[in-house]
C-alpha cells in the first residue's frame, strides 16, 4: 500500500475484550478493520470541523462546512424540483424512455 511509506509509529493501547470485539464489529460494519477505525476516530478529533462520512463499502468521504452547505442547497433544490414516482418500476420505465 502506498499510505504505509508514511506510517513511521507505532501506537498501542490496553483495552479489556469486551470493548475491542465491540469496536471491531461496529468497524467491520463500516467496512473497516480496527486498525483503520482507531486512525478515523483520531483524524475526526484532529480537525472536528472537518466531517468524514464512511460509506457502506468502507470509502472515506471527507467534507468541510462549505461542502456540506453545497450538497445541502442542492438537496434542497432536488427535493422541491425532482420528478416523483410512485414505483421503481415506474422510475426504470422513465430512465429507459429516456435512452
Amino acid at each position: 500500500m502506498v499510505y504505509a511509506l508514511f506510517m513511521n509509529t507505532t501506537m498501542q493501547i490496553r483495552i479489556d475484550s469486551l470493548t475491542k470485539t465491540k469496536a471491531q464489529k461496529a468497524f467491520k460494519e463500516m467496512g473497516l478493520d480496527l486498525s483503520s477505525g482507531i486512525k478515523f476516530l483520531l483524524a475526526r478529533e484532529i480537525n472536528p470541523k472537518n466531517i468524514t462520512y464512511i460509506c457502506p463499502f468502507g470509502f472515506m468521504h471527507k467534507y468541510n462546512p462549505e461542502v456540506l452547505a453545497k450538497y445541502e442547497k442542492e438537496a434542497e433544490w432536488a427535493i422541491k424540483h425532482s420528478k416523483r414516482y410512485s414505483s421503481t418500476k415506474e422510475m426504470f420505465d422513465d430512465i429507459e424512455a429516456g435512452k
